[in-house]
């Protein structure tokens, strides 16, 4: 299981590498064409926005694992441990339902823009709302992975995906 976890973080990363990289290209392209030949590529912006959201929604997962998105710890601090416990366990569970509504969502809308097309490129608006219920998935999946060390003692995994001897404290709150 260790493996797969730790494939499945790569592969998330590599993705997020990918990306990143080729919306640098395509900008760092479009800025260089625009100052040596006075013209630009039409679909660089396009291109660029588009990648920057599939980045967001699909980083977000990775993010959720190691806590880093925000916290606000007060009250689960004030708690005793069991508290805690009880506490990180509802907040799972909200996230978990919050996550597969926006999936459900998401794959609705996604389909409602299929027949819309971008004006640059001529791609259907599918692909590029199809981040959302991809991403949100994404998320389910790494907070499942990470939910019982996040219960039991309010710690996160590492992106290597290692096991629960190499654990992250904190997250969000330091």
């Amino acid at each position: 299981m260790k493996r797969i976890e730790r494939a499945f973080v790569t592969l998330n990363g590599w993705a997020l590498i990918l990306m990143l990289s080729g919306m640098a290209l395509v900008v760092g392209a479009n800025i260089a064409l625009r100052y040596l030949t006075s013209h630009s590529l039409p679909w660089a912006d396009e291109v660029a926005r588009y990648l920057m959201i599939w980045l967001t929604f699909i980083g977000a997962g990775l993010i959720l694992r190691i806590g880093g998105h925000v916290a606000i710890t007060n009250l689960q601090d004030a708690l005793p441990s069991t508290g805690q416990k009880v506490l990180r366990t509802v907040i799972v569970l909200v996230l978990l339902g919050f996550f597969g509504f926006m999936v459900y969502v998401g794959w609705q809308y996604a389909q409602r823009m299929q027949y819309q097309m971008t004006p640059a490129l001529r791609l259907p608006f599918l692909y590029i709302y199809a981040a959302m219920p991809v991403g949100f998935t994404l998320m389910i999946v790494h907070l499942l992975l990470i939910a019982r060390p996040f219960i039991t003692a309010g710690e996160y995994k590492p992106l290597d995906g290692s096991g629960p001897d190499e654990v992250v404290t904190g997250g969000a709150n330091g």
